[in-house]
């Protein structure tokens, strides 16, 4: 409820809060749920918010739409994400609480805010500089206890499979690669006919990894989710309790048993202890267990070529004649089935079959407990509106597997023909059958972060116009991560982030805006006397549709409130190398730094060289940005529209000097006397913006949404040393993709003689010819260009769709997310195939004399082909695509038809997920390689209320 102060009152709070944040967010208006938007260290009313910011309500949003992982989609959803905040990656805080969002189930969440401007994030200091997600949980209400109950099962069915020859088509092509290198081919007639024919798969294997042998047609996922929720005017709870089971799509050896179980439990309460204090406590604990049959299926699955060798030797066929044989089936630990031993060679002593039925199992265990409280403190005894929060949260999380592995022996086989039969007469053992029956601890690990905060918030509204609040806050985290030492190592250095922040603000009737924002940031990577910076901010915003001039002319508009900000923000997240280096600010000598000789060059020894210079001066990377900021509503609320310009400015990024700035004598290969810089700086911009619309017809309930972003960016500086102006990435954009310009295929030896001379190797005819961009007759790396924007960052333009369609208890749901104006290469083993590798279905297309008119594909080689394969426009692909996320259909029975039991509502659902990419490349956007394939997801659910 408002009150009215005197300004002298005001100014006395002032006086006595000068560095307690002001927070324009946080101001007296009564709201509800449904208009608060969380940001940083507190919440706003929605219609108070300055831009920068986009907000999702997954509990609304859950009633149409169910998913599992906490970000499910949310680039569908809301402007200027794609998984990154306008190419950066974002920090991810659950409650405030730095933790990942895999560990919370959307069922656990109320809402999701995204923090874009700079404005928006500073409170959070250095760690949040690239944007920040914030994940609120949900909480208990003063209500009777309800209970939810959603249970969900469904089936993962894959897209598809890469293409790879058969056995016989790729000894045929083999032997063609061999033609064109002039050398003897390798396969006879006789041998790819026999394996055409399938006479005999054991001594003619045509290996086919996707076939019914080895996977089932889909794969399964059930959970169940139970939500207890109540209380009263002292104490409020939150209880979610959750189990999910998958199978796997593997479906041989131990791998039939793959599967993946997890269990959570989460309890959030809220109590009022006394009139002016509150606490709340949150737990959770996860406790998740995998099982997988060793070997690696999808890694060989590209590798591992058709006609190789036989998985399998069969029993049936060996020489009854030679007792030896039956000898070491009788002392061999693996026979399968009763019916095979294990293939094998000497070159292959193991492999993906036979770790798949031999080799054992691993069993992975992760144990995570998150736990925080809080308490909030109303001092308005000691001065009217002002209040006291603080907070402290533990997280733990563990993982180990427990490993279960055998040797065993592979078994090549001699094949002879006897009585017109296929034999084996001889066998040649590789390794030997281990006898080990014990589970080993394998991998180790374990997480700790641990955080805590303390704010001061003021809060006045003075004569129902003058609303005014302020905050003073202190924040910090850090998180130690350590494994064994069998794995990646320890690091030492803990994750931490540390700062005060102040914001002040003021706002005249909701329509004049000022807000300050600022943060004193604390880094230990830097200098004694540089580790401290300032990040300010300054935002001012002005409802216009609430000016009389405004309303008097402009009846369509219901709203329109624009604003601006300016901030600049000081972090040390890319202060690092990627190594091991901490300080790299300091300068150190190792004990290895070079070679010395004496004796003539017959002896020598190391000596202590410099590996790092030294510079005391390095400092804070700075984000400077600048954002405008507009809210519209139109036509009684018909269509409501977000949109925001930013212009951002990364400045005194890292570099060692190792091209520009120092003599080249201050390094060579080993020692350096570089030390690390503020120098590169880079420039993003864009505007993000989202339309929504909502109408109702008759019994039909529309509304549509549409975000996007058009997003840009440029290296301003960089320290390199370019010949051409036209290679240097200075002026050029971030993600640029760098190659050669394809001119087709050389076509004879003539047009090899008279073209400039390719440096990659040797050059026939039907390889790929290259531009000679600076015209020296010579095609190396001066040749390369930009390409285009690199579609695995962030596209120039990025947008999400969402329709929603009620009608007489039904509702129709459907979201999709897409990309335009990037590239991508065609660059993975399936299209780069060169010496002995497996063959993909692309080389059919395979330049030949016959064929030169209309080919799609280098000549086949069995060299390494480099000339051929060099990231180039003749690979590129456009990145264009549209991904239909999820279609839903829910039914919610009508809850008259409960009144009289303790049933109080009812809904059932089903949706299909990742359902369909729109794009000229789809089968290659859909088809993965090396790796499990992508999958659709059928679902059906139900939930019910008590």
């Amino acid at each position: 409820m408002k009150k009215n102060y005197k300004i002298k009152t005001l100014l006395f709070a002032l006086s006595i809060l000068g560095t307690i944040r002001l927070k324009a967010q946080e101001n007296s208006i009564i709201v509800n749920s449904d208009t608060v938007v969380n940001v940083a260290f507190g919440s706003v009313n929605k219609a108070d918010l300055l831009g920068g910011v986009s907000t999702v309500n997954v509990t609304n949003l859950l009633k149409k739409s169910y998913g599992t992982y906490s970000l499910d989609n949310l680039q569908c959803l809301v402007s200027g994400y794609a998984g990154t905040i306008w190419g950066q990656a974002p920090l991810i805080l659950v409650d405030g609480i730095p933790r990942s969002a895999a560990d919370i189930r959307l069922v656990e969440v109320e809402s999701i805010t995204v923090l874009k401007g700079a404005s928006n994030v500073v409170l959070y200091g250095s760690s949040a500089a690239k944007g920040v997600v914030l994940i609120t949980t949900k909480r208990g209400s003063n209500s009777p206890l309800h209970i939810d109950v959603r249970v969900n099962t469904g089936a993962y069915v894959p897209k598809r499979y890469p293409g790879y020859l058969h056995a016989a088509d790729y000894m045929t092509l083999y032997n063609e690669a061999s033609r064109n290198d002039g050398i003897a081919e390798k396969y006879s007639q006789d041998l790819i006919q026999q394996t055409a024919q399938g006479t005999n798969p054991y001594k003619y294997p045509d290996v086919n990894y996707f076939s019914s042998d080895y996977l089932r047609k889909a794969y399964s996922k059930s959970d169940i989710t139970t939500e207890i929720s109540g209380g009263n005017d002292r104490a409020r709870y939150y209880t979610n309790v959750g189990f999910s089971y998958n199978n796997d799509i593997l479906n041989y050896g131990s791998t039939k048993k793959n599967n993946s179980m997890l269990f959570n439990i989460r309890s959030n309460v809220d109590m009022n202890l006394t009139k002016w204090l509150s606490a709340s406590t949150d737990a959770v604990a996860i406790v998740s267990d995998n099982y997988a049959g060793r070997g690696d299926f999808w890694g060989t699955s590209a590798t591992f070529r058709p006609n190789w060798f036989s998985p399998l030797v069969p029993i049936s066929m060996f020489d009854p004649n030679n007792k030896s044989l039956q000898t070491i089936v009788d002392n061999s630990n693996n026979v399968i089935d009763g019916k095979y031993l294990l293939g094998g060679t000497s070159t292959d002593q193991t492999n993906a079959f036979a770790d798949m039925l031999a080799a054992g199992y691993v069993k992975t265990k992760n144990r995570r407990f998150m736990f925080n409280v809080n308490a909030n403190a109303d001092l308005g005894s000691l001065l009217t509106g002002l209040s006291f929060k603080t907070g402290l949260s533990m997280d733990y999380s563990s993982i180990y597997s427990e490993g279960y592995q055998v040797a065993y022996a592979v078994y090549q086989p001699t094949w002879a023909t006897v009585n017109n039969s296929d034999m084996i007469t001889a066998l040649k053992q590789y390794n030997n059958d281990g006898s080990s029956t014990n589970e080993f601890i394998g991998q180790t690990g374990y997480n700790q972060t641990m955080s805590f905060k303390g704010q001061f918030d003021y809060k006045r509204s003075f004569k129902q116009v003058h609303n005014v609040s302020a905050s003073l806050l202190g924040w910090g985290y850090m998180t130690q991560v350590s494994s064994d030492a069998g794995h990646s190592g320890s690091k030492y250095q803990p994750v931490r982030n540390s700062n005060l922040g102040l914001q002040a603000g003021y706002n005249f009737a909701h329509r004049y805006y000022i807000d300050f924002s600022g943060a004193l940031t604390h880094s230990a990577k830097l200098a004694p006397g540089h580790r401290d910076g300032i990040s300010p901010t300054a935002t001012i915003g002005w409802r216009i549709s609430d000016e009389k001039f405004f309303k008097n002319n402009v009846s369509f508009v219901d709203e329109l409130k624009i604003n601006a900000s300016y901030a600049s923000v000081k972090q040390d997240i890319d202060i690092t190398n990627n190594t091991t280096d901490y300080y790299l600010y300091q300068g150190y000598f190792n004990n290895k730094g070079g070679w010395y000789q004496w004796r003539d060059g017959v002896a020598g020894g190391w000596t202590t060289g410099s590996v790092q210079g030294e510079n005391l001066d390095l400092s804070f990377i700075k984000r400077n940005e600048f954002r405008v900021g507009l809210d519209a509503s139109l036509f009684n609320h018909f269509i409501i529209l977000n949109s925001n310009y930013f212009i951002q400015h990364t400045d005194g990024l890292l570099t060692q000097g190792a091209s520009t700035i120092f003599p080249s004598y201050f390094s060579n290969w080993d020692f350096s006397f570089l030390p690390y810089l503020n120098y590169n700086n880079d420039k993003r911009s864009g505007i993000d913006y989202s339309i929504n619309i909502q109408k109702k017809v008759g019994a039909f309930q529309l509304s549509a949404g549409f975000c996007g972003m058009n997003f840009t960016s440029k290296a301003v500086r960089r320290d390199e040393v370019y010949q051409d102006a036209y290679q240097r990435r200075a002026g050029q954009p971030l993600d640029a993709y760098w190659g050669y310009v394809s001119e087709g295929f050389f076509q004879n030896q003539a047009d090899i003689d008279n073209h400039a001379n390719q440096t990659f190797g040797s050059v026939k005819p039907g390889d790929i010819k290259y531009k000679d961009i600076n015209n020296d007759g010579v095609i190396d790396t001066k040749d390369q260009v930009n390409l285009g924007h690199n579609g695995w960052a962030v596209s120039p333009f990025t947008y999400g769709v969402n329709v929603t369609v009620n009608w007489k208890g039904f509702t129709l749901f459907a979201m999709g997310s897409g990309q335009s104006g990037a590239i991508g290469f065609k660059n993975s083993s399936y299209y780069w195939v060169s010496g002995s590798a497996k063959y993909s279905d692309v080389v059919l297309g395979r330049w030949t004399e016959d064929t030169k008119d209309k080919a799609t594909y280098p000549r086949l080689t069995t060299t390494s082909s480099s000339n051929n394969f060099q990231n180039s426009t003749f690979w590129s692909y456009k990145n264009n695509r549209f991904n239909l996320a999820r279609v839903q259909l829910t039914y919610d029975f009508n809850e008259r038809l409960f009144k009289k039991s303790f049933v109080h509502g009812l809904s059932v659902y089903a949706n299909g997920d990742n359902l369909l990419v729109v794009s000229k490349e789809r089968k290659m956007m859909e088809t993965n390689i090396g790796s499990a394939p992508q999958y659709r997801f059928y679902n059906i659910g139900l939930k019910a209320s008590f």
